[in-house]
């Protein structure tokens, strides 16, 4: 298993890539190819625990021809190509243990087409979530899916993304109708079309959603758009209990509520939301909700949650209807990661996001709270719980070893747990690095070998995102 304790490390100088090589960049991007330390270093470091790991250079690309012909040289000369796209990785997954190219994809950011009566839109890689969703809207529509970070749409392919929005609009999976993508021969090649379903040959797209920059470089993609509701409605609420508070959201959802999302977040993180964005709310197990429909369908939904939520023993809902007070609300929810962090100041963070069948998450979530309480670390929870996917933030000192050592301790716990309860080690954050012996744990070694033969068949140099997901021994 691949811990924060035995990760590899390198030193920060760069490799001496191939002369040939670093000439035919340099004639390919000028000023846009770079071996600059702080340029590396920025590259180098994501919101994972982990130290800096830098590649030996850094591309920028802005086109699918330059990443095209930046693989080709890449292929030559047997150099590994990383791709990156915002930079909001928090599981290792563009850090480069074997050195190489980070391909910076963030300058290929243009909203290619938007398609309002096929309700589809076409984007680069390099394209932010909040970007599109500020292009579109005067098309009256908008995309769903909310990591919460403004990661980029390439990296939230890469990752199977899903976010706070997923229990009403799914995922990345079924939101991505199409992509380009260049192999790693330097071959760019489509999959799937703007028709909403096919049944003709291989679902290649499906290949490469989730793939983490190892089997191909997303460049372009062809996603589904929706109508931007006719009303919507945000509330929080609070619980005596976790427990309290998780049932709940399981009685909403097996009775079949359409709820746009519902957010779980503990006692502790409320505290930290409190002081981090001035709010009052009560330091309690505090559930987010918000309604998306007509105006009769809002508030026959919020009257049967509501309904749900007094069974339960949880307040009256407080209401943010004003477009306002719902962005305020919600901002304070995507802040609790940082706002966690300035619990233990000079702290990082190592994050768990395990995801169970709904019907386990109380007794999964209740378990979890056991375990942390138990521990002299603090453990804040947050989660997408509408699809039972709940998020642990463990807060350790980098200069203590033993805190380390705790924090894998938990973590481990709580995948183990979440695994026999028939559920997976991560819900949206993905493999990376620090995942990969849970992966193992979770499919077993003959699955992994199919995967391992996919990527032999479509990377035999090893060469895209190499030390990432799974090893190749």
């Amino acid at each position: 298993m691949n811990t924060m304790t035995d990760l590899p490390t390198r030193p920060l100088s760069a490799r001496i890539l191939p002369v040939p090589f670093c000439a035919a960049m340099t004639a390919l991007l000028a000023t846009r190819f770079t071996l600059s330390l702080p340029v590396r270093e920025h590259h180098g470091k994501d919101e994972s625990p982990f130290g800096i790991i830098p590649p030996d250079a850094v591309a920028f690309a802005k086109t699918t021809e330059e990443v095209a012909a930046i693989m080709r040289l890449c292929a030559e000369h047997g150099v590994p190509l990383i791709p990156f796209g915002a930079g909001t990785s928090i599981e290792g997954h563009f850090l480069a243990p074997h050195g190489g190219v980070s391909l910076d994809l963030s300058g290929m950011n243009e909203v290619i087409a938007v398609h309002p009566e096929d309700l589809t839109v076409t984007v680069q890689a390099g394209v932010l979530r909040k970007q599109l969703n500020e292009e579109i809207k005067h098309s009256g529509l908008f995309f769903p899916i909310d990591p919460g970070a403004d990661a980029s749409i390439g990296g939230m392919c890469a990752t199977r993304a899903s976010g706070t929005n997923a229990v009403r609009y799914q995922t990345m999976r079924e939101n991505v109708l199409a992509l380009t993508v260049v192999t790693p021969e330097g071959k760019i090649i489509h999959t799937g079309t703007r028709a909403r379903k096919s049944s003709a040959g291989y679902d290649l797209t499906r290949v490469y959603i989730g793939s983490e920059g190892t089997l191909g470089i997303i460049t372009e993609i062809t996603l589904r758009v929706y109508p931007q509701p006719e009303a919507i409605s945000a509330a929080v609420c609070a619980f005596p209990t976790m427990a309290a508070a998780v049932q709940t959201v399981i009685e909403t959802i097996q009775m079949g509520v359409p709820i746009a999302r519902v957010e779980f977040v503990d006692a502790l993180s409320i505290k930290a939301i409190n002081l981090h964005d001035k709010l009052t709310l009560a330091e309690m197990p505090t559930l987010f909700f918000e309604f998306h429909g007509s105006d009769n369908g809002v508030k026959e939904q919020a009257e049967t949650v509501q309904q749900i939520v007094v069974e339960n023993g949880g307040h009256d809902f407080e209401w943010a209807t004003h477009p306002e007070d719902r962005k305020k609300l919600w901002n304070a929810r995507h802040n609790a990661y940082f706002a966690v962090l300035q619990l233990k100041p000079g702290c990082v963070a190592v994050v768990t996001d395990v995801c169970v069948p709904i019907s386990r998450l109380a007794e999964c979530v209740t378990a979890t709270d056991v375990d942390i309480q138990a521990s002299s670390l603090p453990c804040p929870i947050v989660g997408h719980v509408g699809d039972g996917n709940f998020h642990v933030i463990i807060l350790v000192d980098p200069n203590k070893p033993e805190e380390r050592i705790e924090a894998e301790r938990i973590n481990a716990n709580i995948v183990a747990r979440a695994l026999a309860m028939e559920g997976t080690c991560t819900g949206e954050h993905g493999i990376g690095m620090h995942k990969m012996g849970f992966l193992q744990t979770e499919h077993g070694d003959d699955a992994l070998d199919v995967m391992r033969a996919i990527k032999r068949a479509l990377d035999p140099q090893n060469l895209l995102n190499p030390g990432k997901i799974f090893a190749l021994n």
